[in-house]
């Protein structure tokens, strides 16, 4: 059965900020904003078109309902500028670990959680201008570790294939910074065939997603991108992957 507020309610509530919770733990797996129902979407089966989440977040509601339960809406804000939605979005992303959503909120990137050394680091690295080659951005994630970030920035993306087959490079960006620079030699559908390190024989879940093989950068590549600020956000870009070809 559906879910949703009636026409007075989201009236009243304007824009707001919310956060989906299993019961089963307690712990809040995704937190989003929106107006009218968009809390409720989730379960409703009406994620947007362009939900990277969809994958984590969906398995996650289905094993609620699995265990015979619900998840849990909590509205955390409410009656809010959509402005200032997205700021507490993006507060509430950085407070809870484990959530599936696969971007931060609303300023994240440059001024989210941080530790006073990596703020150091952040603004004394210089901003890339201009590109010098046609490159690929990818979220990684702000904690991810040197060792991982191979895998983290090749595996799996919901990307134009014939725009990411164009970008010479690919840029490894967390927190605003790029971390790693690779330079990709084929790109493969997410199936178990082409990445058996990822995925396990016949799990086809990603294969409309797409992944590459490559090697980092030469040394004078990386001089030109690494450890350097990336261009901001504008709101509304939600997709983990950039271009700039």
């Amino acid at each position: 059965m559906s879910e949703g507020f009636r026409s007075e309610v989201r009236k009243a509530l304007g824009h707001y900020v919310y956060r989906l919770v299993d019961p089963r733990n307690g712990e809040t797996f995704y937190v989003g904003k929106g107006k009218d129902n968009r809390v409720f979407d989730h379960v409703n089966g009406k994620p947007p078109p362009d939900d990277d989440e969809v994958s984590a977040k969906i398995e996650r509601i289905h094993q609620i309902r699995n265990a015979g339960l619900s998840v849990l809406h909590v509205i955390h804000r409410h009656g809010l500028e959509e402005s200032v939605a997205l700021e507490v979005e993006g507060a509430l992303i950085d407070v809870y670990p484990g959530l599936t959503n696969v971007v931060g909120g609303q300023g994240n990137g440059d001024r989210g959680c941080a530790h006073p050394a990596e703020l150091i680091t952040r603004y004394g690295a210089g901003e890339i201008d201009t590109f010098l080659h046609p490159v690929m951005e990818v979220l990684v994630g702000k904690t991810i570790r040197q060792a991982d970030i191979y895998n983290a920035a090749r595996f799996a993306w919901r990307v134009d294939i014939d725009r990411a087959r164009q970008a010479e490079y690919i840029l490894a960006v967390s927190n605003g910074l790029v971390r790693a620079v690779f330079k990709p030699e084929e790109w493969l559908k997410a199936t178990p065939k082409n990445f058996s390190e990822f995925l396990e024989e016949g799990d086809n879940s990603l294969s409309h997603r797409w992944g590459f093989r490559g090697q980092p950068a030469s040394s004078d590549v990386q001089a030109l991108y690494l450890n350097k600020r990336i261009r901001k956000r504008k709101p509304g870009e939600a997709s983990p992957v950039r271009y700039f070809l």
